[in-house]
């Protein structure tokens, strides 16, 4: 009995000391998971702040903690033990599933090219030409906090699958740590800083107060005239954020097109800030060509079904 038991205690020992070596490696399999959705959440960050405008100032918090909450759940409770279980029963699924991912993440930011440079042809109409819906401002937030959890869901999918695709190889208890720990510190990371770009108007109006001194008062000014462009260069890093990053996925599912690519970086090794930037270029310029290709299918695709329902109502 006594034997047994010290057996069992050198196996319960045995397995701490696994668990503690494998948790040991945690911060390093968080820190290159964060460094590899960088784009993606840079995307995201850039596209949350566009749900609040328009809203009372005084909600804006409180709407972006409702959809952090949301993208939270989604990412832990959803998304993080669906990759898991996946990657234990069809791992040699979730290649394919990041490019299907990576299609999207292309499309949808050729969808944004496409709307920015299709501004300047079309003349704002002064009418409107369709019956405009009267909404309550509690229903028009309603249906922005479910419009911003939407597109945070397919982002956040995309996240888990690159931080599951990193620690795929290791230890359960690692995988499972690791899961969690991104969800929450991308969750925090960019609800936060939107939290923070969304509320700096109103701290560059505290700023310029006149009980404070003019470096105060100008810095707060400054403020106050920056964030409008601020935000659009975020929007424009977003959107570029999203075809590198969709395009790259899909490249690193293909040899034929990452082996390419590994050699194009590797000519250019001797200047690591040349390499990044034209290896950046190639990969935007590819995914705003797939982007584009897609739209096209999907445009096809809807006439299709559309005189197919046609022909079937008639």
């Amino acid at each position: 009995m006594a034997t047994g038991l010290l057996a069992l205690l050198d196996d319960v020992a045995a397995l701490v000391k696994v668990s503690a070596a494998s948790l040991d490696d945690v911060p390093t399999q968080v820190a290159k998971t964060t460094g590899k959705v960088s784009g993606i959440v840079i995307d995201d960050t850039a596209v949350t702040p566009k749900y609040v405008v328009g809203l009372d100032p005084k909600r804006e918090l409180s709407i972006i903690y409702q959809i952090a909450k949301k993208s939270l759940i989604n990412k832990a409770v959803y998304l993080g033990p669906a990759a898991l279980v996946l990657g234990y029963f069809a791992p040699a699924v979730i290649p394919y599933l990041l490019m299907v991912g990576g299609a999207f993440l292309c499309f949808e930011g050729y969808e944004k090219v496409h709307s920015l440079f299709s501004k300047s042809h079309h003349e704002p109409q002064d009418e409107p030409t369709e019956e405009m819906k009267v909404i309550t401002p509690a229903e028009l937030e309603k249906e922005r906090v479910s419009g911003a959890v939407r597109t945070d869901f397919i982002l956040s999918a995309e996240i888990i699958a690159i931080a599951y695709a990193t620690v795929a190889e290791s230890p359960l208890v690692t995988q499972i740590v690791v899961l969690l720990t991104v969800a929450i510190f991308i969750t925090v990371a960019v609800y936060g800083f939107v939290a923070l770009i969304v509320k700096a108007d109103d701290i560059g109006v505290h700023m310029a107060q006149e009980k404070f001194n003019p470096t105060t008062r100008k810095i707060g000014r400054g403020l106050v005239k920056s964030m409008p462009k601020f935000l659009t260069i975020l929007g424009y890093v977003g959107t570029a954020a999203m075809l590198w990053v969709g395009a790259e996925i899909i490249a690193h599912g293909l040899p034929f097109l990452h082996h390419p690519l590994e050699a194009l970086e590797h000519s250019l090794a001797s200047v690591p800030v040349v390499a990044w930037l034209v290896k950046v270029l190639v990969l935007a310029l590819g995914g705003v060509l797939l982007g584009a290709v897609i739209a096209q299918l999907v445009t096809l695709g809807s006439k299709l079904f559309k005189r197919s329902t046609e022909k079937t109502a008639h």
